[in-house]
């Protein structure tokens, strides 16, 4: 008599090496069609896919084009695509790849330029990688990161004395256009103490581009640089993996150890691009256009900079923000005020001046600052803060001669330290100023003992 226990097991038995037989039949890929296609989006039905995932588009020509799932419906799946789609008609075959995006990393890289497709477009020989890691990150416990503690050095002296950058940090340059951001990009990418740059140029002008990698970055310079372009003509989402693509390479670096220093030009590109994806699968607009998914994207990429966990890298990130119409106000800059660790405003006022960087100290601030200076630095940085202040509020009354020399000895101060002042906040884009120089002159020009503030 076989006991129902007994009889299980024999079952079990004959089952395991069906079962194992089963697992070696790679995972059977149901084709489907491609059914409607709408402004930027495509709508496929007859296959599954998950959101994230990659898709094949084969044209009747024999084209293939590659489309990234972003949403479904029912038993529709929308498609981004990441290329032109000329040729596609309707009931083209859409064979679902069952794979995420993934960026190929590694030392070969340096000196590379490369798409938001993490393809070599510099045509210098095929691309040398040592792995592949996911496009989307691994996010880090923030109890498990490493404090800022350590200042670092851009190579600006009004940044270095009165906006200190700690290694690690996450800054904001907002700025409107044509008022130097990215010469202050190119003078950071060339100065800054750090073992690699990786650069994100997201939505900019091709002609933009082709100037910041020969004449602002440089042959020098680019030897220790990874340089990532989407230039404005490219699909939404390839602008969208472009900044996932340097934030994942400045990853990889970190986590070999390195000190990595990431410029994002810009971060308002990456946001209105993934408002065109947004908006192309029918997801309601929020602010001034802009759909809730942007605003939750946003924390996503800039949290992924920053100390690791474990080792001695970082990522110290600069993130351009621009501000249309010099409203720096907008929802996008907004919402980046609130994720970064600090801001650095550019003024139209003083660019017209001619006054470069055009640097605000007065609406500027690190967040980190008092935390990685000393207290001598800190206090004399207060102390120009105080005056150039003291001179903008008083300066109508100043020009037109209202004012009384000797009413307060405070305004007497800022009107003589003020054209010094202005001087130290100006430097020439060529000229580098390590902040031992910067702490030095912004000590005499107080007056001040640096040894003693020190």
């Amino acid at each position: 008599m076989i006991l129902d226990a007994d009889r299980s097991q024999i079952w079990l038995a004959k089952l395991k090496p069906y079962s194992e037989r089963l697992a070696e039949v790679p995972e059977l890929v149901v084709e489907g069609k491609l059914s409607r296609m709408v402004g930027l989006t495509l709508e496929a039905v007859g296959c599954r896919a998950a959101v994230g995932s990659r898709c094949r588009i084969e044209t009747k020509s024999g084209r293939m084009i590659e489309a990234e799932v972003v949403g479904f419906s029912d038993a529709r799946i929308f498609l981004m695509p990441t290329a032109e789609v000329h040729g596609l008609e309707p009931d083209c075959r859409v064979i679902p790849l069952g794979k995420n995006s993934l960026a190929r990393v590694g030392f070969g890289l340096l000196g590379r330029v490369l798409d938001g497709a993490g393809n070599a477009i510099d045509d210098k020989g095929p691309l040398k990688t040592d792995a592949q890691i996911s496009l989307n990150g691994v996010p880090i416990n923030p109890l498990s990161r490493r404090p800022i503690r350590e200042p670092l050095d851009v190579g600006v002296r009004a940044i270095n004395s009165i906006l200190s950058v700690g290694r690690g940090q996450r800054m904001g340059l907002f700025a409107g256009t044509g008022v130097g951001k990215s010469v202050l990009l190119g003078m950071m990418t060339k100065f800054t103490t750090a073992d690699v740059v990786v650069v994100g140029l997201i939505g900019e002008r091709g002609r933009e581009v082709n100037e910041f990698v020969l004449k602002t970055l440089g042959e020098e310079g680019l030897k220790r640089a990874v340089v990532v372009v989407s230039p404005a003509d490219c699909p939404p989402l390839m602008r969208v993996h472009a900044a996932l693509l340097s934030t994942s390479i400045a990853e990889y670096f970190r986590d070999q150890g390195l000190d990595v220093l990431l410029l994002m030009d810009s971060l308002t590109r990456f946001a209105q691009a993934h408002r065109e994806i947004a908006l192309a699968i029918d997801e309601p607009p929020a602010t001034k256009g802009y759909p809730p998914s942007v605003f939750a994207k946003l924390p996503h990429l800039v949290e992924r900079a920053g100390n690791a966990d474990h080792g001695g890298g970082s990522i110290t990130a600069f993130y351009t923000v621009l501000a249309e119409g010099d409203d720096t106000n907008d929802p996008i800059a907004d919402a980046a005020r609130g994720v970064l660790d600090g801001h650095v405003i550019l003024s139209r006022s003083l660019a017209e001046s001619g006054h470069f960087p055009a640097i605000d100290i007065e609406a500027s601030i690190s967040r980190v600052m008092p935390d990685i200076i000393d207290a001598g630095h800190l206090q004399m940085a207060r102390e120009l803060r105080r005056l150039y202040s003291l001179y903008q509020q008083n300066r109508d009354l100043i020009s037109v001669g209202a004012y009384q020399p000797g009413s307060d000895p405070r305004i007497d101060k800022a009107i003589e330290r003020n054209p010094a002042i202005l001087d130290f906040l100006q430097q020439d884009m060529d000229e580098p100023v390590d902040i031992n120089r910067s702490l030095q002159e912004l000590a005499t020009l107080l007056g001040v003992n640096r040894a003693v503030a020190g």
